[in-house]
């Protein structure tokens, strides 16, 4: 099949790598592969360099940019709808929120006029990584992001999540209920978090970072913004300090918020255990995993977040707030799931695992096992041409 993916822009995230491991292995198993994105701006930094002798086409539309904007949310659908003719896909496949809804709109408009065989193509394809409505912002731009996803659904011909919490949520705002939707969890390049680096790379990682080579480390890898918790792992920290001097805090990326969340921690007196690290490339990401006790992720809003199953997959321990999809990798065996908003319940989860190393070492070991073939790349990219092809044989 040909088969192009549309993604908004390739900045450091969950939903851009997911991305691009299913373009390189749907290429290698040789499928035709076009990946359509907008251009990355901003802190995050950008994923092109992956891209490169990947197997697969890349074309980049200037004007499709995650704000939203009347002129250029245009100027992008007709650009969208023109490469698409041209293109002439078996399958549109898209992702975010931006881009799946000009995809789709753009694709679903060319239906029946590339082929008419099996059925008519192009078939539309929306992978959910997140939803754009959630209850931080106003009841009114929720109701307006339900209304587009709602039309947005009518043009699309199955649906794939992160998480099962996305398919349940989505569902129950009267999105494509009459569609089918399968769950793919978000694939891993698994062998360099199953792979420990030595103990010595470990170390100089600690040393470089001035991190006591027998502190106990926290680390949240999640960008410096808004609704990522940073605030909730300061209240904890400030507690905890009191009676674990040995613990430390490592903050892993960067974002707006950047300069407010140091502020916050120097107005606290914790400069001495917070350590950051600014934005890194994700080949770093298992070294610094390795490097650390247990994962922390306080987000108040994810589909399912990447870094959950990348540390249980290094056999770490987990603590993250029960929000969407957490619960469907987070259990009593692998780490501890809090109420969010509830520091209470957080400082008494790192205290668990602060008092007792054999337990983090059984949940860690017991996570790594419950990860390892459930986010595989191929156990993705298996489920995901398996919507391709039942999409085929659906009769609405």
């Amino acid at each position: 099949m040909h088969i192009v993916h549309v993604i908004t822009r390739l900045i450091l995230g969950g939903a851009q790598e997911n991305t691009l491991i299913t373009c390189k292995l749907l290429a290698q198993r040789g499928h035709k592969v076009t990946l359509i994105t907008g251009p990355a701006f901003g802190p995050e930094g950008a994923l092109f360099e992956q891209t490169r002798n990947a197997g697969y086409e890349v074309v980049v539309l200037k004007k499709m940019v995650r704000e939203i904007s009347f002129w250029k949310d245009r100027a992008s659908y007709y650009e969208l709808k023109k490469l698409l003719s041209r293109l002439k896909p078996d399958v549109i496949h898209t992702h975010s929120a931006k881009a799946g809804i000009l995809g789709r709109f753009a694709g679903w408009s060319l239906k029946g006029k590339l082929s008419g065989k099996p059925r008519p193509l192009p078939l539309v394809v929306h992978t959910v990584h997140g939803l754009a409505f959630h209850p931080y912002q106003s009841r009114l731009l929720n109701a307006l992001y339900i209304a587009i996803e709602r039309a947005a659904g009518k043009r699309t011909d199955a649906f794939i999540t992160v998480a099962e919490a996305m398919t349940d949520k989505a569902k129950a705002a009267g999105i494509g209920r009459s569609k089918p939707w399968t769950t793919a969890y978000s694939a891993i390049e698994e062998d360099a978090f199953l792979s420990p680096p030595s103990n010595t790379r470990i170390g100089m990682f600690r040393d470089q970072n001035k991190i006591p080579r027998n502190a106990i480390v926290f680390t949240c890898i999640a960008r410096l913004a808004e609704l990522k918790g940073h605030e909730y792992i300061i209240e904890t920290a400030k507690t905890l300090r009191r009676s674990y001097e040995n613990c430390y805090w490592l903050l892993v990326g960067d974002g707006d918020l950047a300069d407010a969340i140091k502020a916050s921690i120097h107005n606290e007196g914790l400069n001495d255990c917070f350590r950051f690290t600014g934005l890194v490339p994700p080949e770093q990401i298992p070294l610094i995993l390795h490097a650390s006790d247990i994962l922390v992720h306080c987000s108040l809003r994810e589909g399912l977040a990447r870094v959950l199953p990348q540390a249980m997959l290094c056999g770490k321990p987990v603590i993250s707030f029960d929000i969407d999809g957490a619960k469907e990798v987070v259990t009593s065996k692998t780490g501890f799931l809090t109420e969010p908003d509830n520091v209470g319940q957080l400082i008494a989860a790192c205290e668990k695992l602060l008092n007792n190393p054999p337990l983090r070492r059984h949940l860690g070991k017991n996570a790594r096992e419950s990860v390892k073939e459930k986010f595989a790349p191929e156990t993705m990219v298996d489920t995901i041409e398996e919507v391709y092809r039942n999409v085929v044989k659906c009769p609405y």
